[in-house]
């Protein structure tokens, strides 16, 4: 999975795998979902993300992995 966000859109987007973007689709305001000829979702993008998460630190996040 990689990550990238990107400070000037305040935009966050997160790729899940390597597979081709055949349709992307806004799944509510401000977030899109990327799919792959097999109807996988392999990419989210959240835009405005200083708005939903008003405290959120991008340049260091943390991860759980249970």
């Amino acid at each position: 999975m990689k990550m990238h966000y990107d400070e000037k859109s305040d935009a966050l987007y997160l790729r899940l795998d390597n597979s081709q973007i055949i349709e992307s689709e806004e799944v509510q305001p401000g977030i899109v979902l990327d799919y792959n000829d097999n109807k996988q979702v392999v990419g989210v993008e959240i835009l405005r993300v200083k708005e939903r998460v008003p405290l959120a630190d991008l340049k260091h996040l943390d991860f759980k992995v249970a």
